[in-house]
């Protein structure tokens, strides 16, 4: 007997609390304490725009970016970018968008690059890839869990966990270069056979399979997106977790060039702060930053599908799955240094057998800091 799809007993045990409700008691800040703002507050300490590098389009699990510039914020279509001013802190903010708009380019080497950019996402695993030469540090993690997942049928497949994927025999289709695929396999929770680096981004291969291979995918976006949005299936998804097999990487770490860190820390004492309130502000209030990443989705072509239900449901998935959430204390957007020692001696042979140079001695304190994270920010 196939079991009940996880996002089924998801909404199932949420269903005390959805919509509004179920924001309102995930989403008050621990302390009720406005974000530390102040007319002319950055002015003189940050530069006049800071620049944010995303790495994809704009989503939902991307908006603390937005948040900061709001809902009025402008597009820009050719350079792929939302601006605006950060409230009335004295200085702008430019978000723009990853994706095609980085030329096939990983973030770290995008700062390096293009200088003008003040923070990137970097991923934990690029984080420790990237070191030796476009040495990165992150300062901020908006998401504590990744939302990375391998999506499947519940009608062809019967799993339960991780240790049922290899007897399956499936192929598993996810976007080369992909480090939690080679993980996935060195941790023997799937064989090399299954590993097929043939996604092109849509359901097109699922639905023409009939579900018969697994597929990447986000789970604050592509299960919702298959069951209401998706011609030709329709219908529910389950997936497992790529953190729940033990690949615990901070999925979005706001970062900078780690030689600029001491330059910018007077910016950062105050910025960062107000990241941790824009993304407990935009879960406590989505929908006016839904509906900008709505309109910049029908302004910038050849972006995911956005809807606002989508969106909606996102914030709800991303609450209800600890995406969004407070660290292993009560406050939100802090670095567990242990997790990214753990990450960082996941990956190192991966790497190795990649040929690619780690710095040796690599540690959490290389690539992270909580110097500028405010423990008094958080979630209840």
């Amino acid at each position: 007997m196939h079991h009940e799809p996880m996002r089924r007993r998801l909404t199932a045990a949420a269903a005390a609390f959805t919509g509004a409700s179920l924001l309102a008691a995930c989403t008050a800040t621990a302390t009720d304490v406005p974000a530390p703002t102040g007319e002319g507050v950055l002015a003189d300490i940050c530069p006049s725009t800071i620049v944010i590098q995303t790495d994809w389009f704009a989503t939902p699990e991307r908006a603390a970016a937005f948040q900061l510039v709001g809902p009025d914020g402008t597009v820009d279509v050719e350079q792929g970018a939302y601006t605006g001013p950060l409230g009335d802190t004295g200085v702008n903010v430019e978000v723009r968008l990853g994706g095609p708009f980085l030329g096939g380019q990983p973030v770290p080497a995008q700062m390096y690059q293009d200088t003008s950019i003040t923070l990137g996402f970097v991923p934990t695993d690029d984080a420790v890839r990237a070191n030796a030469e476009f040495p990165v540090t992150g300062v901020f993690a908006s998401l504590e869990r990744t939302p990375q997942i391998v999506m499947f049928d519940p009608a062809t497949y019967d799993i339960d966990s991780w240790d049922d994927v290899k007897a399956t025999g499936a192929p598993i289709v996810y976007t080369e270069g992909k480090v939690f695929m080679d993980y996935l396999i060195a941790q023997g929770y799937v064989d090399p056979s299954q590993a097929d680096a043939s996604f092109d981004g849509t359901p097109s291969r699922f639905v023409a399979e009939g579900g018969r291979v697994m597929q990447q995918g986000y789970v604050s976006n592509e299960p919702y997106r298959w069951e209401h949005d998706v011609e030709g299936w329709m219908k529910p998804t389950d997936y497992l977790m790529i953190d729940d097999a033990g690949y615990e990487i901070y999925q979005h770490a706001w970062s900078v060039r780690s030689g600029e860190l001491d330059e910018l820390a007077p910016c950062l004492t105050e910025l960062v702060p107000m990241l941790q309130q824009a993304q407990i502000d935009y879960v406590n209030d989505p929908e006016p930053v839904n509906e900008a990443i709505l309109r910049i989705a029908e302004t910038i072509p050849d972006g995911p599908p956005i809807t606002l239900e989508g969106n909606a449901d996102s914030v709800e998935v991303q609450l209800a799955e600890g995406i969004v959430a407070n660290g292993p204390d009560d406050t939100l957007g802090n670095f567990d240094t242990e997790r990214v020692d753990r990450v960082i001696a996941a990956v190192l042979p991966i790497f190795e057998g990649y040929g690619e140079t780690i710095p040796e001695g690599l540690s959490s304190d290389d690539i992270v800091t909580n110097e500028f994270i405010d423990p008094a920010i958080g979630l209840q």
